[in-house]
């Protein structure tokens, strides 16, 4: 009978999880050492109040600031297994369309627990800082984070999301010129502020367009993301297609990458401008000043 009870409770005390692959993880304690193989990744350990446990990180994790002092580990497209195992992890965190899928399989196989992660919509931001949560044992902090984005989250959809539709094209790059298709999370950012994704039929997540396919689905609005935090040069080259109603309404904005294309809970940060560029579009296209 004793010892009937001792495997029930330790049944209960573990950890079970579901990935963004539809997989379940299952740990028999808190994961105390972990990788995150992808700038947002590491931000949403911090979030969720295990930031502590981090051994080391990809290029380009350099948010909160405290993430700029962890070992490298290289680019996330090319993270070796060697690498990772002389860590000693008892977790890896990867990005699904990020990191390498051969790699996965290599940690696997070497009995490595590894998660998941690939949000799709600003609510699955909060569940992935909740998921980091209970895989790591910080669950409450978590859940404030995660809590106080679905909050906020409310607010900016009462606010915008049945405002006028208008169209949008938003560019990731100029060379090759790159948009998002209606699957990735930028898509849910238009559709929050009330904006219609002119490529969210495209296939591809990230598809490379040309002029003609733009010109024909004629965006009331261009939003561009770029490298850093000031506005692209090159938003001003669409000047030049004077046929864009975008253009012809000055309706051509920025928004930061870091806060748009980052599955992290700035991501609100972003769209909150996001929605402002959208509403002062919606104007523009109206008549007013």
């Amino acid at each position: 009978m004793l010892l009937g009870l001792s495997l029930g409770l330790h049944a209960l005390a573990q950890i079970q999880v579901t990935d963004d692959l539809g997989r379940e993880i299952t740990l028999e304690q808190p994961a105390k050492r972990l990788i995150a193989l992808a700038p947002h990744i590491v931000e949403n350990v911090y979030s969720a109040g295990a930031g502590d446990r981090l051994l080391a990180a990809v290029d380009y994790s350099d948010y909160p600031p405290e993430a700029q002092k962890l070992p490298p580990l290289g680019s996330a497209q090319s993270v070796s297994v060697e690498a990772v195992v002389a860590l000693e992890p008892d977790l890896v965190l990867m990005w699904a369309t990020g990191n390498s899928r051969t790699l996965r399989q290599q940690l696997e196989r070497l009995g490595i627990n590894v998660y998941v992660d690939e949000p799709r919509t600003l609510e699955d931001v909060a569940r992935s800082v909740r998921s980091i949560g209970a895989l790591t044992g910080t669950g409450d902090s978590a859940e404030q984070a995660a809590q106080r984005h679905l909050n906020r989250l409310a607010e900016l959809r009462a606010q915008y999301s049945e405002r006028t539709p208008v169209s949008v094209l938003y560019q990731v790059w100029h060379q090759p010129l790159q948009t998002l298709n209606g699957e990735h999370l930028v898509s849910d950012v238009i559709r929050l502020c009330g904006g219609r994704n002119v490529y969210a039929d495209a296939k591809p997540l990230a598809p490379t367009i040309n002029m003609e396919s733009v010109l024909e689905r004629d965006p009331q609005v261009i939003v561009a993301s770029g490298m850093g935090e000031e506005r692209p040069d090159w938003l001003n080259e669409w000047k030049s297609w004077s046929e864009l109603t975008a253009v012809q309404r000055d309706n051509l904005f920025f928004v930061p990458p870091d806060l748009i294309q980052r599955h992290t809970l700035r991501i609100l940060d972003g769209a909150e401008l996001f929605c402002r560029h959208i509403d002062r579009a919606r104007q523009r296209l109206s008549g007013d000043p």
